[in-house]
């Protein structure tokens, strides 16, 4: 079931609400508290009707940049499981589980690559569908719904060779990139990932920094600058116009607008999105 933002909670009251008004319970089974996109995105499609999944990223909203009210605190608190990713992609919801029974971490055990500005770890995972199907069986665990989670990996796999296929023959293998959140997808499928920052979208290089990657961009031969859609796309825009080249989205999926949930889309549709965005710029056959 999908909650279309942050759950509200009667803090007179244990009780929650799943996607109601009423400030009465509305489960229908096991409420599941997600700290962003992706990871509400497998509870819903494992849980189906048996799970009623809370965001605590709103639609639109870019997860690195939430902070969470009192509120959230206390669904997470309630819920009958949180599914988060450590490593400090969104700290204060990690700081306010540790330790907490009802809570998953889903990198833990999971090998990880290094930061794209040096420090920590990239957290992005499931921009690789095999990866990502590494945690899709975490969650399926947590919810006691193993089946339902070997049919969605199965899918995660299927997805994984139409991108292998359509990345297989193309001119260009440098993408070129807003921040450093396409690692784990540049490195299943061959192709190197030049990041304009590091993993903070938030980040801006110095001048002195902007004109070398300015030349870097040249030098590489790139047709294509890719900014993130929830995130401000205007380092990428400088960049690609003093390198004369064009910019394109490719979308990190950390979160959908609300005009992407409107019209349907979902972490595959996006998926594909990207596929098409990348096929472009990489000028495959």
């Amino acid at each position: 079931m999908r909650c279309a933002g942050v759950l509200l909670v009667l803090l007179l009251s244990p009780a929650v609400s799943a996607c109601g008004g009423s400030g009465q319970p509305a489960k229908a089974g096991k409420v599941v508290v997600a700290a962003f996109y992706p990871l509400a995105w497998a509870a819903e499609q494992i849980g189906g009707e048996t799970v009623d999944v809370v965001n605590l990223t709103p639609p639109g909203a870019e997860p690195h940049d939430i902070e969470l009210s009192p509120g959230d605190m206390q669904i997470a608190h309630d819920a009958d499981l949180v599914l988060y990713v450590g490593e400090g992609f969104m700290s204060a919801l990690e700081d306010a589980v540790q330790g907490r029974d009802n809570a998953v971490d889903l990198l833990a055990g999971e090998p990880l690559l290094a930061g794209g500005d040096g420090r920590g770890v990239d957290p992005h995972v499931w921009l690789d569908p095999k990866r990502y199907a590494a945690l899709v069986v975490k969650i399926a665990a947590a919810l006691g719904e193993p089946e339902a989670g070997a049919a969605l990996s199965g899918r995660l796999e299927h997805l994984d060779g139409e991108l292998r296929r359509g990345l297989d023959d193309c001119k260009r293998h440098e993408i070129v990139t807003s921040h450093a959140a396409f690692g784990y997808l540049a490195g299943a499928y061959g192709l190197e990932q030049i990041a304009l920052t590091g993993l903070s979208p938030e980040a801006e290089p110095s001048p002195r920094a902007l004109e070398a990657l300015v030349d870097q961009v040249e030098k590489r031969g790139a047709t294509t600058v890719f900014f993130e859609t929830l995130v401000s796309p205007r380092l990428a825009e400088t960049v690609a116009r003093e390198a004369g080249v064009d910019t394109a989205a490719l979308d990190p999926i950390e979160g959908l607008d609300e005009e992407e949930l409107a019209r349907g889309a979902d972490y595959f549709s996006v998926m594909r999105e990207n596929l098409a965005a990348l096929r472009k710029a990489l000028g495959c056959r």
